[in-house]
Protein backbone atom coordinates (compact mmCIF):
# COMPACT_ATOMS: atom_id res chain seq x y z
CA UNK A 1 0.00 0.00 0.00
CA UNK A 2 0.85 3.38 -0.97
CA UNK A 3 0.53 6.21 1.47
CA UNK A 4 1.20 9.80 0.61
CA UNK A 5 -0.19 11.59 3.34
CA UNK A 6 0.44 10.30 7.29
CA UNK A 7 -2.13 10.80 9.54
CA UNK A 8 -0.71 13.36 12.26
CA UNK A 9 1.21 15.32 9.58
CA UNK A 10 1.79 18.50 10.88
CA UNK A 11 1.38 21.85 8.93
CA UNK A 12 4.83 22.81 8.48
CA UNK A 13 5.67 19.07 7.38
CA UNK A 14 2.58 19.32 5.30
CA UNK A 15 4.04 22.21 3.24
CA UNK A 16 7.17 20.36 3.66
CA UNK A 17 9.40 22.90 2.07
CA UNK A 18 7.87 24.20 -0.67
CA UNK A 19 9.12 27.42 -1.29
CA UNK A 20 7.39 28.51 -4.83
CA UNK A 21 4.11 29.95 -5.27
CA UNK A 22 1.95 28.00 -7.89
CA UNK A 23 0.61 30.83 -10.19
CA UNK A 24 -2.68 29.53 -11.11
CA UNK A 25 -3.75 30.98 -14.71
CA UNK A 26 -7.07 31.61 -16.30
CA UNK A 27 -8.44 29.60 -18.99
CA UNK A 28 -6.65 29.23 -22.12
CA UNK A 29 -8.12 27.87 -25.70
CA UNK A 30 -4.63 25.88 -25.99
CA UNK A 31 -3.00 24.17 -23.44
CA UNK A 32 -0.53 26.01 -21.30
CA UNK A 33 2.67 23.88 -20.44
CA UNK A 34 4.08 25.05 -17.09
CA UNK A 35 7.44 23.08 -16.96
CA UNK A 36 9.82 21.93 -19.05
CA UNK A 37 8.76 19.28 -21.61
CA UNK A 38 10.80 16.73 -20.53
CA UNK A 39 8.79 16.46 -17.08
CA UNK A 40 5.24 13.76 -16.64
CA UNK A 41 3.04 16.28 -17.77
CA UNK A 42 -0.52 16.25 -16.43
CA UNK A 43 -3.51 18.16 -18.80
CA UNK A 44 -6.25 19.86 -16.09
CA UNK A 45 -9.28 20.17 -18.22
CA UNK A 46 -11.85 22.48 -15.87
CA UNK A 47 -14.73 25.80 -17.17
CA UNK A 48 -12.19 28.09 -16.45
CA UNK A 49 -14.36 30.39 -18.46
CA UNK A 50 -18.02 30.59 -18.06
CA UNK A 51 -20.43 29.95 -15.49
CA UNK A 52 -18.58 27.13 -13.97
CA UNK A 53 -15.42 29.64 -13.71
CA UNK A 54 -15.37 29.34 -9.77
CA UNK A 55 -15.45 26.18 -8.62
CA UNK A 56 -12.60 25.14 -12.00
CA UNK A 57 -10.47 28.08 -10.48
CA UNK A 58 -10.57 25.92 -6.82
CA UNK A 59 -9.65 23.21 -9.35
CA UNK A 60 -6.70 24.28 -10.33
CA UNK A 61 -5.39 25.68 -7.23
CA UNK A 62 -6.15 22.33 -5.84
CA UNK A 63 -4.19 20.07 -8.48
CA UNK A 64 -1.27 22.67 -8.64
CA UNK A 65 -0.93 22.85 -5.15
CA UNK A 66 -0.84 18.83 -5.07
CA UNK A 67 1.79 19.13 -8.41
CA UNK A 68 4.35 21.63 -6.34
CA UNK A 69 4.12 19.76 -3.45
CA UNK A 70 4.58 16.53 -5.34
CA UNK A 71 7.76 18.07 -7.27
CA UNK A 72 8.65 19.85 -3.62
CA UNK A 73 9.29 16.29 -2.36
CA UNK A 74 11.42 14.91 -4.62
CA UNK A 75 9.08 14.32 -7.91
CA UNK A 76 8.56 10.89 -9.45
CA UNK A 77 11.42 8.57 -7.89
CA UNK A 78 11.05 6.04 -9.15
CA UNK A 79 11.73 7.99 -12.50
CA UNK A 80 14.86 9.49 -11.31
CA UNK A 81 12.96 12.56 -9.66
CA UNK A 82 11.18 13.51 -12.66
CA UNK A 83 8.68 16.42 -12.36
CA UNK A 84 5.00 16.81 -12.90
CA UNK A 85 3.78 19.87 -15.29
CA UNK A 86 0.52 21.09 -16.09
CA UNK A 87 -1.14 22.03 -19.09
CA UNK A 88 -4.27 23.72 -18.95
CA UNK A 89 -7.35 23.33 -20.76
CA UNK A 90 -10.14 25.35 -20.78
CA UNK A 91 -13.70 23.27 -21.61
CA UNK A 92 -15.91 26.61 -21.68
CA UNK A 93 -18.31 24.19 -19.85
CA UNK A 94 -19.00 22.22 -23.62
CA UNK A 95 -18.68 18.10 -23.78
CA UNK A 96 -17.28 19.35 -27.31
CA UNK A 97 -14.76 21.62 -26.54
CA UNK A 98 -14.07 19.00 -23.06
CA UNK A 99 -13.01 16.34 -25.87
CA UNK A 100 -11.53 18.93 -28.40
CA UNK A 101 -8.95 20.03 -25.46
CA UNK A 102 -7.96 16.19 -25.18
CA UNK A 103 -7.07 16.09 -28.81
CA UNK A 104 -5.02 19.25 -28.32
CA UNK A 105 -2.85 17.67 -25.22
CA UNK A 106 -2.70 14.67 -26.85
CA UNK A 107 -0.56 16.29 -29.46
CA UNK A 108 1.39 18.34 -26.95
CA UNK A 109 2.57 15.06 -25.55
CA UNK A 110 0.23 14.74 -22.57
CA UNK A 111 0.62 11.54 -19.93
CA UNK A 112 -2.53 11.88 -18.05
CA UNK A 113 -5.59 13.51 -17.77
CA UNK A 114 -7.36 15.09 -14.66
CA UNK A 115 -11.12 16.47 -15.42
CA UNK A 116 -13.50 17.67 -15.78
CA UNK A 117 -16.23 18.88 -12.95
CA UNK A 118 -19.13 18.68 -15.06
CA UNK A 119 -20.31 15.02 -15.55
CA UNK A 120 -21.29 15.74 -19.30
CA UNK A 121 -17.74 17.25 -20.10
CA UNK A 122 -16.45 14.41 -18.00
CA UNK A 123 -18.28 11.88 -20.57
CA UNK A 124 -16.62 13.63 -23.73
CA UNK A 125 -13.21 14.08 -22.33
CA UNK A 126 -12.39 10.74 -20.88
CA UNK A 127 -13.95 9.03 -24.34
CA UNK A 128 -11.83 10.99 -26.11
CA UNK A 129 -9.13 10.41 -24.08
CA UNK A 130 -9.66 6.53 -24.18
CA UNK A 131 -8.83 6.92 -27.90
CA UNK A 132 -5.18 6.72 -27.12
CA UNK A 133 -5.07 5.02 -23.71
CA UNK A 134 -4.60 8.39 -21.58
CA UNK A 135 -4.91 7.59 -18.06
CA UNK A 136 -7.66 9.68 -17.02
CA UNK A 137 -8.79 10.99 -13.66
CA UNK A 138 -12.02 12.44 -12.27
CA UNK A 139 -11.65 14.98 -10.16
CA UNK A 140 -15.34 16.00 -9.79
CA UNK A 141 -18.09 14.45 -11.68
CA UNK A 142 -20.42 11.95 -10.25
CA UNK A 143 -22.25 10.14 -13.55
CA UNK A 144 -21.87 6.68 -12.82
CA UNK A 145 -21.59 6.47 -16.60
CA UNK A 146 -18.25 7.80 -16.35
CA UNK A 147 -17.23 4.39 -14.88
CA UNK A 148 -19.61 2.01 -16.71
CA UNK A 149 -18.66 2.05 -20.11
CA UNK A 150 -15.50 -0.74 -19.59
CA UNK A 151 -13.13 2.14 -20.19
CA UNK A 152 -9.68 0.72 -18.58
CA UNK A 153 -8.30 4.27 -18.68
CA UNK A 154 -10.81 5.93 -17.05
CA UNK A 155 -10.39 6.48 -12.87
CA UNK A 156 -12.53 7.80 -10.32
CA UNK A 157 -11.16 8.74 -6.44
CA UNK A 158 -14.67 10.30 -5.34
CA UNK A 159 -17.58 8.47 -4.88
CA UNK A 160 -20.58 8.98 -7.62
CA UNK A 161 -24.26 9.57 -7.57
CA UNK A 162 -25.84 6.30 -7.15
CA UNK A 163 -24.16 5.25 -3.76
CA UNK A 164 -24.12 8.90 -2.72
CA UNK A 165 -28.25 9.28 -3.64
CA UNK A 166 -28.70 5.84 -2.03
CA UNK A 167 -26.43 7.05 1.15
CA UNK A 168 -28.81 10.63 1.25
CA UNK A 169 -31.62 8.73 1.04
CA UNK A 170 -30.59 6.62 4.23
CA UNK A 171 -29.55 9.91 6.17
CA UNK A 172 -32.55 11.77 5.54
CA UNK A 173 -34.49 8.74 6.44
CA UNK A 174 -32.44 8.27 9.92
CA UNK A 175 -32.86 12.07 10.75
CA UNK A 176 -36.64 11.94 9.67
CA UNK A 177 -37.12 8.99 12.01
CA UNK A 178 -34.64 10.44 14.75
CA UNK A 179 -36.59 13.40 15.20
CA UNK A 180 -40.22 11.76 14.77
CA UNK A 181 -40.93 11.48 11.67
CA UNK A 182 -42.08 14.57 10.55
CA UNK A 183 -41.25 15.25 7.00
CA UNK A 184 -43.02 13.29 4.64
CA UNK A 185 -43.01 15.31 1.29
CA UNK A 186 -40.33 16.49 -0.86
CA UNK A 187 -40.02 18.96 -3.82
CA UNK A 188 -36.89 18.70 -6.00
CA UNK A 189 -35.17 21.13 -8.21
CA UNK A 190 -32.21 19.93 -10.47
CA UNK A 191 -30.63 21.17 -12.70
CA UNK A 192 -30.34 20.27 -16.45
CA UNK A 193 -27.59 18.39 -17.51
CA UNK A 194 -26.45 14.65 -16.76
CA UNK A 195 -25.61 15.37 -13.12
CA UNK A 196 -28.64 17.16 -12.18
CA UNK A 197 -31.26 14.72 -14.07
CA UNK A 198 -29.69 11.70 -13.35
CA UNK A 199 -29.08 12.41 -9.58
CA UNK A 200 -32.71 13.50 -9.22
CA UNK A 201 -34.14 10.19 -10.55
CA UNK A 202 -32.09 8.32 -8.60
CA UNK A 203 -33.06 10.01 -5.27
CA UNK A 204 -36.77 10.15 -6.36
CA UNK A 205 -36.32 6.26 -6.18
CA UNK A 206 -34.17 5.83 -3.04
CA UNK A 207 -36.60 8.37 -1.06
CA UNK A 208 -39.57 6.08 -1.87
CA UNK A 209 -37.59 3.39 0.28
CA UNK A 210 -37.86 5.74 3.13
CA UNK A 211 -41.71 6.54 3.34
CA UNK A 212 -40.72 10.01 1.65
CA UNK A 213 -42.29 10.98 -1.47
CA UNK A 214 -41.27 13.71 -4.15
CA UNK A 215 -44.39 15.23 -4.63
CA UNK A 216 -42.93 17.54 -7.73
CA UNK A 217 -39.69 18.08 -9.68
CA UNK A 218 -38.38 20.66 -11.28
CA UNK A 219 -35.21 21.28 -13.80
CA UNK A 220 -33.64 24.30 -14.49
CA UNK A 221 -31.20 25.45 -17.12
CA UNK A 222 -27.52 26.28 -16.92
CA UNK A 223 -27.37 29.16 -16.18
CA UNK A 224 -30.36 30.40 -14.49
CA UNK A 225 -30.73 34.05 -13.10
CA UNK A 226 -34.33 34.11 -12.06
CA UNK A 227 -36.05 31.29 -9.24
CA UNK A 228 -39.54 33.64 -9.06
CA UNK A 229 -41.51 31.33 -10.73
CA UNK A 230 -39.59 28.05 -9.11
CA UNK A 231 -40.05 29.82 -5.96
CA UNK A 232 -43.97 30.22 -6.59
CA UNK A 233 -43.94 26.66 -7.59
CA UNK A 234 -42.95 25.35 -4.40
CA UNK A 235 -44.82 27.61 -2.55
CA UNK A 236 -47.95 25.72 -3.94
CA UNK A 237 -46.68 22.31 -3.44
CA UNK A 238 -46.25 23.50 0.53
CA UNK A 239 -43.30 20.33 0.35
CA UNK A 240 -41.83 19.46 3.94
CA UNK A 241 -38.16 19.46 2.60
CA UNK A 242 -36.95 21.63 -0.86
CA UNK A 243 -34.16 19.31 -2.34
CA UNK A 244 -31.92 20.97 -4.35
CA UNK A 245 -29.47 19.29 -6.97
CA UNK A 246 -27.71 22.52 -8.84
CA UNK A 247 -24.18 23.50 -9.42
CA UNK A 248 -22.82 26.70 -7.28
CA UNK A 249 -24.51 29.90 -9.05
CA UNK A 250 -28.12 28.35 -8.97
CA UNK A 251 -27.39 26.73 -5.65
CA UNK A 252 -27.63 29.87 -4.14
CA UNK A 253 -29.42 32.06 -5.85
CA UNK A 254 -32.00 29.47 -5.19
CA UNK A 255 -31.19 29.56 -1.68
CA UNK A 256 -31.54 33.46 -2.00
CA UNK A 257 -35.04 33.41 -3.59
CA UNK A 258 -36.65 30.70 -1.02
CA UNK A 259 -35.71 33.35 1.86
CA UNK A 260 -37.07 36.77 -0.43
CA UNK A 261 -40.24 34.61 -1.37
CA UNK A 262 -40.52 33.53 2.18
CA UNK A 263 -41.33 30.00 0.87
CA UNK A 264 -42.10 27.75 4.18
CA UNK A 265 -40.96 23.96 4.39
CA UNK A 266 -39.17 22.19 7.22
CA UNK A 267 -36.19 21.92 5.67
CA UNK A 268 -33.25 22.24 2.83
CA UNK A 269 -31.73 19.40 2.52
CA UNK A 270 -29.36 19.29 -0.96
CA UNK A 271 -27.58 16.35 -2.67
CA UNK A 272 -24.14 17.18 -4.17
CA UNK A 273 -25.40 20.86 -3.87
CA UNK A 274 -22.61 22.79 -5.50
CA UNK A 275 -22.89 25.94 -3.47
CA UNK A 276 -22.48 24.60 0.09
CA UNK A 277 -19.70 25.44 0.97
CA UNK A 278 -17.68 27.86 3.92
CA UNK A 279 -17.82 30.53 1.22
CA UNK A 280 -21.83 30.03 1.28
CA UNK A 281 -22.08 29.81 5.01
CA UNK A 282 -19.73 33.45 5.37
CA UNK A 283 -21.53 34.77 2.96
CA UNK A 284 -25.03 34.26 3.67
CA UNK A 285 -25.18 33.08 7.36
CA UNK A 286 -28.79 33.50 8.04
CA UNK A 287 -29.70 31.53 5.06
CA UNK A 288 -27.51 28.83 5.77
CA UNK A 289 -27.85 27.92 9.12
CA UNK A 290 -29.16 24.16 9.41
CA UNK A 291 -29.20 24.01 5.41
CA UNK A 292 -28.01 20.29 5.35
CA UNK A 293 -25.91 18.54 2.21
CA UNK A 294 -25.26 15.21 0.93
CA UNK A 295 -21.50 15.79 -0.89
CA UNK A 296 -17.87 15.19 -1.02
CA UNK A 297 -16.04 16.70 2.31
CA UNK A 298 -12.75 16.28 3.87
CA UNK A 299 -12.19 14.62 7.31
CA UNK A 300 -11.66 17.33 9.96
CA UNK A 301 -10.20 15.01 12.56
CA UNK A 302 -7.58 14.69 10.20
CA UNK A 303 -4.02 16.62 10.94
CA UNK A 304 -3.43 16.72 7.47
CA UNK A 305 -7.06 18.04 6.53
CA UNK A 306 -6.92 20.59 9.24
CA UNK A 307 -3.22 21.92 7.74
CA UNK A 308 -4.67 21.25 4.45
CA UNK A 309 -7.83 24.11 5.30
CA UNK A 310 -5.01 26.42 6.72
CA UNK A 311 -3.13 26.75 4.22
CA UNK A 312 -5.70 27.20 1.44
CA UNK A 313 -7.21 30.28 3.90
CA UNK A 314 -3.63 31.19 4.27
CA UNK A 315 -3.60 31.74 0.30
CA UNK A 316 -7.16 33.62 0.65
CA UNK A 317 -9.44 30.50 -0.66
CA UNK A 318 -12.33 29.02 0.67
CA UNK A 319 -11.55 25.37 1.10
CA UNK A 320 -14.22 23.56 -0.65
CA UNK A 321 -14.31 20.07 -2.16
CA UNK A 322 -12.88 21.27 -5.64
CA UNK A 323 -9.86 22.03 -3.70
CA UNK A 324 -9.18 18.35 -1.97
CA UNK A 325 -10.67 16.59 -4.91
CA UNK A 326 -8.21 17.69 -7.18
CA UNK A 327 -5.26 17.81 -5.04
CA UNK A 328 -6.45 13.85 -3.87
CA UNK A 329 -6.75 13.27 -7.58
CA UNK A 330 -2.93 14.20 -8.32
CA UNK A 331 -1.91 12.17 -5.50
CA UNK A 332 -3.57 9.54 -7.15
CA UNK A 333 -2.04 9.66 -10.56
CA UNK A 334 1.58 10.68 -9.00
CA UNK A 335 1.34 7.53 -7.58
CA UNK A 336 0.12 5.49 -10.44
CA UNK A 337 3.28 7.20 -12.22
CA UNK A 338 5.44 5.88 -9.16
CA UNK A 339 4.80 2.52 -8.99
CA UNK A 340 4.44 2.06 -12.97
CA UNK A 341 7.92 3.55 -12.98
CA UNK A 342 7.51 5.17 -16.45
CA UNK A 343 5.03 7.06 -18.40
CA UNK A 344 3.93 3.79 -20.40
CA UNK A 345 0.01 4.18 -20.97
CA UNK A 346 -0.45 0.42 -20.01
CA UNK A 347 1.74 0.49 -17.08
CA UNK A 348 0.01 3.84 -15.86
CA UNK A 349 -3.33 2.20 -16.17
CA UNK A 350 -2.02 -1.09 -14.29
CA UNK A 351 -0.83 0.37 -11.75
CA UNK A 352 -3.82 2.29 -11.31
CA UNK A 353 -6.15 -0.15 -11.24
CA UNK A 354 -4.47 -1.66 -8.85
CA UNK A 355 -4.27 1.28 -6.42
CA UNK A 356 -4.63 0.90 -2.71
CA UNK A 357 -3.74 4.63 -1.84
CA UNK A 358 -4.20 5.87 2.03
CA UNK A 359 -5.76 9.50 1.53
CA UNK A 360 -6.50 10.07 5.42
CA UNK A 361 -8.00 13.85 4.69
CA UNK A 362 -11.00 12.02 3.08
CA UNK A 363 -13.27 10.19 5.50
CA UNK A 364 -12.62 7.26 3.09
CA UNK A 365 -11.38 3.67 3.89
CA UNK A 366 -8.20 2.16 1.61
CA UNK A 367 -8.55 3.03 -2.15
CA UNK A 368 -10.24 -0.05 -4.05
CA UNK A 369 -10.56 0.35 -7.65
CA UNK A 370 -13.34 -1.98 -9.02
CA UNK A 371 -14.11 -0.98 -12.89
CA UNK A 372 -12.83 2.41 -12.22
CA UNK A 373 -14.27 2.80 -9.60
CA UNK A 374 -13.11 3.74 -6.15
CA UNK A 375 -15.14 1.91 -3.90
CA UNK A 376 -13.03 3.25 -0.41
CA UNK A 377 -14.93 6.52 -1.22
CA UNK A 378 -17.96 7.52 0.68
CA UNK A 379 -19.89 10.77 0.67
CA UNK A 380 -20.96 12.03 3.61
CA UNK A 381 -23.74 14.62 5.35
CA UNK A 382 -22.68 18.03 6.38
CA UNK A 383 -24.73 20.72 7.79
CA UNK A 384 -24.66 24.51 8.58
CA UNK A 385 -24.06 25.70 12.33
CA UNK A 386 -23.39 28.14 13.95
CA UNK A 387 -21.18 29.45 11.24
CA UNK A 388 -19.25 26.47 10.46
CA UNK A 389 -19.58 23.37 8.63
CA UNK A 390 -20.27 20.15 10.61
CA UNK A 391 -20.30 16.48 9.53
CA UNK A 392 -23.85 14.89 10.62
CA UNK A 393 -23.37 11.53 9.38
CA UNK A 394 -22.26 8.63 8.92
CA UNK A 395 -21.83 8.75 12.73
CA UNK A 396 -17.85 7.37 12.57
CA UNK A 397 -17.06 11.00 11.09
CA UNK A 398 -20.08 13.14 12.74
CA UNK A 399 -18.77 15.96 14.64
CA UNK A 400 -22.22 17.37 15.37
CA UNK A 401 -25.84 16.25 16.16
CA UNK A 402 -28.15 16.86 13.03
CA UNK A 403 -30.82 20.29 13.42
CA UNK A 404 -33.63 18.73 12.21
CA UNK A 405 -36.65 20.49 11.44
CA UNK A 406 -34.32 23.83 11.32
CA UNK A 407 -35.17 26.15 13.90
Amino acid sequence: MTKFIKQGTTRRDFIGGTAATVALTSGLSMPWIAHAASNVKIGLIHPATGWAAYPAAQLRYGAQLAIADINAAGGIKSMGGANLEALLGDSQTKPEIGAAEVEKMNEAGVHAIQGCYQSAVGLAASAAAAKYNIPFSVDVGVSDKLVQRGLSNVFRMADGYGRIARDAATNLGEINKNAGSPAKSIVIVHEESEFGTGTAKLMTAALKEHNLEVVDTIKHANPTRNFDNIALRIKSAKPDIVMPINYPGEYVLLAKTLRQQRVDFMASFSVLGGGFNFKFVDDLPQIADNMIDVNHWYNPSSATGQAMRARTEADGKYFTFEVYCAYMSILFLADGFERAGSTDKEAVNAALAASTLDIDFMPYGQTKMVDGQNMGSRAVAIQAQKGDVQIIAPSGYASAKAVFPRS
